[in-house]
């Protein structure tokens, strides 16, 4: 009985290190606010925070269409806009700065 109770010990204690910490692996961005872009989604949170005003395909809704977006505004430009508003565009329509430059960077390709 001790070994087995020993064996499901060691078994669970295997499986949940292996399961966990996965949190622990990128939480030195050394101040760069870009260095977990890679890890979002730039079209879902485009989709959770901007398609509502600017169309589920970029096409502009109550907000102007972002289909070429990239060929008038850099990256920084873009982001510049998500952090500040402008126009009738409130500020900080998305909060996360990695989730900013992603989608700027994604938009920026808009050409």
């Amino acid at each position: 009985m001790k070994k087995w109770m020993m064996a499901i010990g060691l078994g669970a204690m295997l499986t949940l290190g292996a399961c966990g910490g996965g949190e622990e692996e990128d939480t030195s961005s050394n101040g760069d606010s870009g260095s977990n872009t890679a890890s979002v989604d730039a079209e879902a949170v485009y989709a959770q925070n901007c398609a509502a005003c600017h169309g589920a395909n970029l096409e502009g809704m109550s907000g102007p269409s972002l289909e070429q977006v990239g060929a008038n505004l850099s990256a920084e430009d873009i982001e510049n806009v998500i952090r500040n508003g402008q126009g009738a565009m409130p500020a900080n329509v998305i909060e996360k700065d990695e989730e900013i430059t992603a989608v700027a960077a994604w938009l920026a390709e808009k050409k």
